[in-house]
């Protein structure tokens, strides 16, 4: 797949959905509600300094459940925002959340399926995904969609899940991944840099952030096994909350050695 396409209404529910409930509802925990990656708002405001964002259109790319998108309102003054996401129960929760705070007329959600965007050329001043394009296997094909709904001298602004080299994943990142069980499909920070330079992006910029989130990682994974455990038992049950430990714990791993690499990604279309 090469992007997102083919807009349904956000109240429309598909078979089964990674992004379930119970595992927003954990992701929320770690991470605050809205947010469905890691960093929160703070996060959200490195990805996109120095943009101005005053009354642009943003277009976001794997919207979850737009807390991005109402910080992208509320805290840079953004005049409207499309997310658009594959899952029908965060597009759901997305836009129950933006019309209970009052920004239905600044924020559209759209559930969205596997594919090439269906936007007009140049609909968009700044493309933004936060941790989800990892998704999206074709990476030259997304770039390519990307810079064809910028207009000219926007922005592409992103924060992605990379893996640090072109080869085979080491055993360790292959039982994360298998620890995941998500449909990743990382890419090296030379892939990403030699897809958006063949798209016609110009100032590209990528800045990894794996050491930053290392730290934090290892925060979190102390919380998930102290504080945060039996309140999220309660909630989620001790099965699903051991899985996320173990998650946690092969991620540190690649995140150590590199090997799993979050990491910003910025582009300008001229």
């Amino acid at each position: 797949m090469s992007g997102l396409d083919d807009a349904q209404d956000p109240h429309a529910t598909t078979g089964a959905e990674l992004y379930h409930d119970d595992l927003i509802g954990m992701l929320e925990l770690v991470w605050g509600e809205g947010f469905l990656s890691p960093g929160g708002p703070d996060e959200v405001d490195r990805v996109v300094a120095g943009l101005a964002l005053d009354g642009a259109h943003v277009l976001d790319i794997g919207c979850g459940v737009g807390g991005v998108d109402r910080h992208l309102v509320r805290a840079h003054g953004v005049g409207h925002v499309t997310g658009i996401d594959v899952e029908a129960t965060v597009v759901r929760t997305a836009h129950e959340r933006a019309e209970r705070d009052g920004l239905g007329d600044r924020i559209t959600f759209l559930q969205v399926t596997p594919g090439p965007l269906t936007f007009d050329d140049g609909s968009f001043d700044v493309v933004f995904s936060k941790d989800s394009i990892v998704h999206i296997p074709d990476k030259h094909a997304l770039a390519a969609d990307v810079y064809r709904v910028l207009r000219p001298g926007g922005w592409f602004a992103a924060s992605d899940w990379l893996i640090g080299h072109d080869g085979t994943p080491s055993q360790e990142m292959q039982a994360y991944l298998a620890a995941e069980g998500l449909d990743f499909g990382m890419a090296s920070p030379s892939r990403y840099r030699t897809a958006l330079e063949a798209a016609g992006f110009v100032d590209v910029t990528i800045t990894s952030r794996h050491e930053w989130y290392l730290d934090v990682a290892r925060h979190e994974l102390e919380q998930m096994s102290g504080p945060w455990y039996s309140p999220a038992v309660d909630r989620f049950g001790r099965e699903f909350v051991d899985h996320n430990i173990e998650i946690w714990s092969a991620m540190l791993v690649v995140l150590a050695t590199g090997e799993h690499r979050p990491t910003h990604l910025r582009a300008r279309r001229p």
